[in-house]
């Protein structure tokens, strides 16, 4: 089960969302969310489909722009920063379905992870981290993106998401169209991340899994949140277990 830092009195805010909504048009796709991550933690979002999660991680990395609230960063409202500036303030977004560059080579995937950064040998050095912890992907550095297999894309997504050296890493649905066993790779790789000391909020269609892993979580219910509690507590609670968890 997560472990509950944050009643630690060395607790720091990483991220705040204050009263965040987002508007697709006439719809709204998040109404007055307040979310709270600490440094260090693994937060994840659960609800059903069109519940608002991944809209709020778009929100958090400006894909999308909040229609009012606040985001705050590191103690910055960042809430009208641009992608680019965000992504240099330590916050990189994997996104739902890998989008890697499918055309690409898993070496060059990588090097465009780390855009933002003008260190070139560093850029090279981190390459190398990732195929340390990526073992699969340096066997295939020079494979095209798009012939790698499912769990391998992932984990290249996982990977250029990395090259950025983001202290907060938004995950959206990292188990979709996996194999069990391939999933059970994956949440390891996000439970190492952990201890290196990278702070994720993540998304996961697998409530069950995302909670087992989690310090904390947040329901989300039609762009609202209706429950938040340590992931503990969150897996025990019914109306969660009969929502979710089947």
């Amino acid at each position: 089960m997560g472990r509950e830092i944050f009643n630690n009195k060395q607790e720091f805010k990483i991220l705040e969302l204050e009263e965040v909504c987002v508007n697709y048009g006439g719809i709204q796709a998040l109404e007055n969310i307040n979310v709270v991550v600490q440094k260090g933690e693994v937060v994840t979002l659960i609800g059903a489909n069109g519940a608002g999660k991944t809209t709020t991680l778009r929100a958090i990395s400006k894909v999308v722009n909040p229609k009012s609230g606040k985001i705050i960063y590191s103690g910055r409202n960042i809430t009208s920063y641009p992608v680019h500036e965000v992504v240099k303030l330590g916050i990189a977004h994997c996104p739902e379905g890998r989008r890697v560059l499918a055309k690409q080579t898993v070496f060059d995937n990588l090097l465009l992870g780390g855009y933002i950064r003008s260190n070139q040998v560093e850029v090279k050095q981190d390459i190398q981290r990732q195929f340390d912890l990526f073992p699969r992907l340096a066997q295939r550095r020079n494979q095209l993106a798009g012939t790698l297999s499912g769990g391998e894309q992932q984990m290249l997504a996982i990977a250029r998401a990395l090259m950025s050296r983001p202290q907060l890493l938004l995950l959206d649905e990292p188990s979709l169209g996996l194999a069990p066993a391939i999933v059970r790779e994956i949440f390891n790789i996000i439970e190492n991340l952990r201890v290196t000391g990278v702070t994720i909020l993540l998304v996961e269609q697998n409530a069950n899994l995302a909670l087992q892993i989690a310090d904390r979580g947040y329901v989300l219910e039609a762009g609202c949140i209706t429950l938040t509690g340590a992931a503990s507590e969150l897996i025990s609670d019914e109306r969660v277990r009969k929502a979710y968890l089947g």
